[in-house]
């Protein structure tokens, strides 16, 4: 049996897809069907080569519905840092050398333009998508072309203060953009779930946008009385959209919200894609995903699972050699606890990256003395300047290639 014999037996609706065309083929219920077949390959593949897993599982049908919605690769869909970029991989023409993802010689375990027209933008620190997207959005418009522009931002990455920089400027110059939140750490009740639902099905709906533009072109017709009327209206939707939604801060930075929606219904996904695609302005449609989706052990330790060396699919756990060395990242984070141990100065600062870094150890023995400042790397070196003038003694994990977002704070604070 040959391997397109094979996956077409394994793997029944993705062997029929190489690219988003094929997608755009597929009735809701394949489409369901080609999400469970993506995940199953990533688990099977990223098992033997290791790599990113817990991200790319939660994106799957953010993925799908993304490229079924939208005309990529005219459309420019810009990923934050890659972490949950395994699916788009998958269906962007690099499914039958997905098994050489970060190997010598194979694809990036990243984006990266120049291994497919489908990565419009790469990226390997987070909180650069929203910029990159405004970029391109710009340029767009002084071009004079016309197409749509996406940048699929992580819960994690919003923790980065450039990603609050791009919005806001983003929110001044108007233009034509969609930010898609894929928030896989956010707990909703499910009451405010049906409600927040209702509300966002019922402003994304183009009857509604259609009502709205016309009422108020009319209110301009009517001077004085139409500015109230305008202005009314603005504050009841308003209202309610800070009663029963959490996207006021977004929207303060002038994007218009939708959400939140179930990042794990094709067809809702869908409509909500569907319906704000040609609104005009700064869009932000918040997404709410499982991390690790779709697989037991991911599912229930999503930091475990997070960035993978090969592991046993049926448990989860790293295939370790018998008579392993101890890594320097578990020496270190014991040392870290021995020492803090002994002298009650120490701290541990670390950018959104305690068992990368060894940190966690810290974490979980003393965690008073354990701060995790999330994706800024910036303020955690300062912060640690802070904590060193007044008599402690900070230590901060950061990986060097973070680092380099921080060489301004180690030259003049520290």
């Amino acid at each position: 049996m040959d391997n397109k014999s094979k996956d077409s037996k394994t793997y029944p609706v993705l062997s029929r897809v190489d690219v988003p065309d094929d997608i755009r083929k597929l009735n809701v219920n394949e489409l369901k069907n080609l999400c469970d077949d993506i995940r199953e390959f990533i688990v099977e593949t990223i098992s033997h080569t290791g790599g990113h897993l817990g991200a790319g599982l939660g994106a799957v049908e953010l993925t799908v519905a993304l490229h079924y919605v939208f005309d990529t690769p005219k459309d420019k869909l810009i990923w934050d840092v890659g972490h949950q970029g395994y699916p788009h991989k998958i269906i962007t023409g690099r499914k039958e050398v997905f098994h050489t993802i970060r190997q010598l010689g194979g694809i990036s375990g990243f984006l990266k333009p120049s291994e497919s027209g489908y990565d419009t933008f790469g990226a390997g620190h987070a909180s650069t998508a929203i910029s990159a997207a405004l970029g391109i959005a710009t340029a767009r418009d002084l071009s004079k072309e016309k197409y749509r522009v996406i940048a699929v931002v992580g819960d994690g990455a919003m923790t980065g203060g450039m990603a609050y920089e791009a919005m806001n400027n983003a929110g001044l110059q108007k233009r034509n953009l969609i930010v898609v939140l894929n928030d896989n750490n956010m707990s909703i009740g499910p009451n405010v779930w049906a409600v927040s639902n209702y509300f966002t099905e019922l402003i994304a709906h183009p009857s509604y946008n259609r009502f709205k533009s016309n009422v108020w072109e009319l209110t301009h017709k009517l001077d004085t009385l139409g500015d109230r009327i305008r202005k009314l209206a603005s504050r009841v939707e308003e209202g309610l959209k800070v009663i029963i939604t959490p996207g006021i801060l977004f929207e303060a930075l002038g994007f218009r919200y939708f959400g939140p929606v179930n990042g794990h219904n094709i067809p809702k996904l869908i409509k909500i894609f569907s319906d704000i695609k040609d609104l005009s302005g700064p869009i932000l449609v918040h997404v709410i995903t499982r991390k690790g989706k779709g697989y037991k052990p991911a599912e229930e330790d999503d930091q475990a699972l997070h960035g993978v060396t090969p592991f046993d699919k049926t448990t989860g756990l790293s295939v370790k050699k018998e008579g392993a060395k101890p890594t320097y990242t578990e020496v270190f984070g014991e040392s870290i606890v021995r020492l803090a141990k002994e002298n009650p100065k120490i701290i541990g600062i670390t950018a959104a990256m305690p068992e990368g870094t060894g940190l966690d150890k810290l974490r979980d023995e003393i965690p008073e003395r354990f701060f995790d400042v999330g994706i800024a790397e910036q303020h955690a070196v300062t912060f640690a300047a802070g904590l060193a003038i007044s008599g402690y003694v900070p230590v901060v994990a950061i990986y060097s290639t973070f680092l380099q977002r921080a060489f301004d704070q180690i030259v003049h604070d520290v």
